[in-house]
C-alpha cells in the first residue's frame, strides 16, 4: 500500500516539514536524529538542513528513494534504512533526537517500539511525536481508521515512562500536509526529554 501511495506523482504529504516538528525541532541537541516511519522524507530533509545527521527509517523503498532525492535537491544528505518497525532495533543511547510524525502503528508494535525509543535516546536527547488520536476517526481528513493505531496522551505517558514530557497535549488543529492530511484534525503532541 505504501509503495503504491508513494509511487504517485508529487509528495503524498507534501515536501515541507510537519508544522509541530518545525516549531520544536530547536530543542533537539546537536547530534544524530532518527526519523521513524519517515516516508518521502519531508521531515528528514528539514532536520538535515538544521545540521543533524539524519537516518530515515521506513518500510517503503519507494518512499525512501524519494526522501533521498528530496534531500539531494536541497544540497543535503540523509541516510535511509528500509525496515519493518516491528523488528527494527534502535541502538541504546545512540540518538540526540528521535522523531515520530504520523507514524501510526498498532499497539502491539508501538508499545515495544516506544520502550526502545526511551532507551535509544542519549542523555539529554529529545523525542518528538505528533499523531492522530481516536477523536480523528470519521473526520475524513487523514489518518488510519483503526482506533488501535491512534494513540492517546494517557497511553503515551505510560509508553514513554522514563522520559520527562515538557510538552504533552491533545489538541485540534488545521493540518495541511499534501492531499492525504488536509483539514481539521485531532492530534496528540509530545516533546519528551531523557535526563542527563
Amino acid at each position: 500500500m505504501w509503495d503504491e501511495r508513494y509511487s504517485e506523482p508529487g509528495f503524498a504529504y507534501g515536501d515541507q516539514p510537519n508544522e509541530f516538528l518545525a516549531a520544536v525541532a530547536g530543542q533537539i541537541p546537536p547530534g544524530p536524529v532518527l526519523c521513524l516511519g519517515e516516508g518521502e522524507g519531508r521531515n528528514a530533509a528539514f532536520l538535515a538542513g538544521l545540521g543533524h545527521r539524519v537516518v530515515a527509517v521506513d518500510q517503503s523503498a519507494v518512499g525512501l528513494a524519494k526522501a533521498s532525492e528530496l534531500a539531494e535537491s536541497r544540497g543535503l544528505k540523509i541516510e535511509t534504512f528500509q525496515a519493518d518497525l516491528a523488528t527494527f532495533v534502535i541502538e541504546p543511547a545512540a540518538w540526540a533526537g528521535i522523531v515520530s510524525i504520523s507514524c501510526h502503528l498498532p499497539t502491539s508494535i508501538r508499545v515495544p517500539l516506544h520502550r526502545s525509543v526511551v532507551s535509544g535516546l542519549q542523555p539529554g536527547g529529545v523525542f518528538i511525536l505528533e499523531a492522530y488520536t481516536p477523536a480523528q476517526l470519521g473526520r475524513g481528513t487523514g489518518g488510519p481508521q483503526d482506533p488501535d493505531m491512534l494513540p492517546t496522551l494517557a497511553g503515551l505517558r505510560t509508553e514513554l515512562a522514563g522520559l520527562e514530557l515538557s510538552h504533552a497535549a491533545e489538541i485540534e488543529r488545521e493540518v495541511r500536509e499534501g492531499k492525504y492530511h488536509t483539514g481539521p484534525a485531532a492530534v496528540v503532541q509530545v516533546v519528551a526529554h531523557r535526563g542527563r
